[in-house]
């Protein structure tokens, strides 16, 4: 892990696993709902050296041992995590969080970050098929860029992927999808 003055730094696999890209953005950011109704994850405390406020965005990199994460526009090319909440301890992230960064420090968990995958409507993200890597923007017609998922719609409410067209991403403690549809590039 990440040791900078006794810091450790870790990333938490959740749902997704460290690329980044530079490529252009397709599509319209929309706010992902970050929690519903009285399920506000907010700020419950804790502290890491990164500081990020609920509603930045970031790009979270490296590997769980050597975690690299930056603040990144919302939407934008390099983004591919927005901060959904924030906790003492990454096990008081809601259960569906996609990502958690979190930092310890001998061994004891001083604040984690809880995280959401930055979705772009009509944009494309490539998710990793293996729990190392994490998922980053593309060009949805790059046929270099593995799986990728074009995000279609986001249904509040929805706790099932069969309530989208194709299929997506659900979040059962938040209750709400994001419907996305693969990607074949030509």
């Amino acid at each position: 892990m990440r040791r900078a003055a006794g810091i450790v730094a870790g990333v938490a696999l959740v749902a997704f696993a460290a690329a980044c890209s530079s490529q252009s953005v397709e599509g319209t950011a929309v706010a992902v709902p970050s929690v519903i109704a009285s399920q506000d994850v907010g700020d419950g405390g804790g502290s890491t050296d990164f500081v990020a406020d609920v509603g930045d965005c970031v790009k979270l990199g490296g590997t769980v041992d050597e975690a690299e994460i930056e603040h990144a526009a919302c939407g934008g090319p390099d983004s591919n995590y927005k901060v959904i909440g924030k906790a003492t301890e990454n096990a008081e992230c809601p259960s569906d969080a996609d990502q958690v960064y979190y930092e310890t420090f001998h061994d004891i968990e001083q604040g984690a970050l809880c995280l959401d995958i930055d979705w772009v409507i009509g944009g494309c993200m490539s998710i990793p098929d293996h729990g190392d890597d994490e998922p980053f923007r593309v060009e949805c017609s790059d046929p270099a860029a593995g799986q990728i998922e074009r995000a279609t719609e986001i249904i509040e409410g929805a706790t099932d992927v069969d309530d989208c067209a194709e299929g997506g991403f659900t979040h059962p403690e938040r209750r709400f999808t994001v419907c996305t549809e693969s990607v074949i590039p030509q």
